[in-house]
């Protein structure tokens, strides 16, 4: 891309704007302006009632609109046999590049060819020119069926078409133009689309190609039809579906740290001694949108299934660690380095085998514990990054709290807790702040002498 800048030497003064136009202005004694000689359009002065003879003068600047000129990747993309001619040889560089092509100076046959998905011109001259490459449309567009709405002849015809890109070239007079006044501007417009091969059966139709339109529309001065403005309009792409649909989440446990296997069904429930670690993940089943994160916001403990029975033990609050725990829950990072396919749909975090206690007297309760987690499946955006920021207190480091908080007095002797996890599957709403209840269940008790490690769905 050539930048437009004031150059007093040569008669051209730019003007930037603060609403963001651009105002370019070129002195007739300037050296991009020329004369150019056609016939009056009325009597001027100095003709005596005569037009036999009689020519006017304009002054004229001799290039087409400038364009930016295709990145050095996609020009590199188009491949020899495929490139089209954009100019006519001999062609400079910036010559090429103002016309929106790419150009290889390498290249004898074809210095200067087209590249961009589209790339539209209005010339002086007073045509449109369009070169529509394939891959403007997923699947690619099947060029063959690209045609003018209401083009008819061979007039309106491609004038040129490989395997890789179509151009029409036509007068702003042919081919079903329409035309509209606009201040002191005319404003020339045409569509191009493209034919589907649809196939039906008894009992439905069916498509497999791209739906293509595109409408260009050239202004020009009425005064001096000089282009001014070219404006290129495709079909938008399609908005993303949002609606409600189920959502399956699964939270299991680990045998060690490092996740890599995980209890099977068989297993449960697992058996535990007091303070031992418990390696939990909760992950979403059965996506594969690499953009999709799985936020946890609130965990914790139950004596049953009901997440609102009393008592409860928190164990995340706000996707953190609860801070009145003298062995806080330790949140485990999942990276691209752990080999997860999608590590944004998984979340893990380290749990201290604990037992209830009843307040009163500070018995341990018999029965069963049962986790629970509120979780939210959530999109990244520029408002919502979808990741939750916990002060560095609260990464799960150990730290002491009155014994009240957890009285674990009663229970120092050689006491195992079971814990017993069920998988849960959810059904929310997919947007960024659905949220649903997942209850890791498990149970509390003292269990016989010398009971293997094991988990068991209920």
């Amino acid at each position: 891309p050539q930048a437009l800048q004031s150059n007093p030497a040569c008669g051209t003064r730019v003007e930037q704007h603060a609403n963001g136009s651009m105002v370019v202005e070129a002195f007739y004694t300037g050296c991009y302006v020329n004369e150019r000689v056609r016939p009056c359009l009325g009597p001027p002065r100095g003709c005596e009632g005569t037009m036999e003879g009689c020519l006017s003068k304009h002054p004229s600047l001799p290039l087409s609109l400038a364009r930016d000129a295709p990145s050095p990747s996609v020009c590199s993309a188009v491949q020899a046999s495929a490139r089209l001619p954009c100019a006519a040889p001999p062609t400079t560089q910036g010559d090429c590049e103002e016309l929106g092509c790419c150009y290889q100076p390498g290249d004898r046959l074809t210095p200067c060819y087209y590249g961009d998905k589209v790339t539209a011109q209005c010339t002086p001259d007073g045509q449109f020119s369009v070169a529509i490459s394939r891959d403007v449309t997923v699947p690619p567009l099947d060029l063959s069926s690209v045609h003018l709405v209401s083009a008819h002849g061979s007039r309106c015809a491609p004038v040129s078409r490989n395997e890789a890109f179509v151009v029409y070239r036509f007068p702003l007079s042919a081919c079903g133009t329409t035309v509209q006044a606009s201040g002191d501007q005319r404003v020339y417009e045409n569509e191009l689309v493209a034919d589907r091969q649809v196939l039906t059966s008894r009992s439905g139709s069916i498509t497999r190609d791209s739906t293509f339109r595109l409408t260009i529309r050239c202004s020009y001065s009425a005064e001096d039809f000089l282009p001014v403005n070219v404006v290129v309009s495709t079909l938008p792409p399609p908005p993303p579906a949002v609606g409600q649909g189920p959502l399956a989440l699964e939270m299991r446990l680990a045998t060690d740290e490092h996740y890599g296997t995980y209890y099977a069904d068989r297993e449960y429930p697992v058996v535990k001694f007091l303070r031992d670690p418990v390696h939990v993940e909760v992950r979403i089943l059965q996506r594969t949108d690499p953009s999709l994160a799985l936020v946890l916001h609130q965990c914790w403990a139950t004596p049953s299934t009901n997440p609102l029975q009393q008592p409860e033990w928190p164990i995340l609050v706000e996707g953190c660690p609860y801070e009145g725990d003298n062995y806080q829950t330790q949140l485990v990072p999942v990276s691209e380095a752990s080999g997860l396919q999608f590590p944004s749909h998984h979340q893990r975090f380290i749990v201290s085998t604990f037992t209830f206690v009843d307040t009163t007297s500070q018995r341990a309760l018999s029965g069963p514990v049962y986790f629970h987690c509120s979780a939210s499946a959530c999109m990244p955006s520029g408002l919502e990054r979808c990741v939750v920021q916990c002060p560095t207190s609260l990464q799960g480091r150990s730290k002491s709290v009155p014994s009240w908080h957890l009285p674990l007095g009663p229970l120092r002797q050689a006491m195992k807790a079971w814990l017993q996890a069920v998988m849960a599957l959810a059904r929310l709403k997919l947007s960024r702040q659905a949220s649903c209840k997942l209850p890791l269940q498990g149970t509390s008790k003292t269990p016989p002498p010398h009971t293997h490690t094991h988990l068991d769905w209920p």
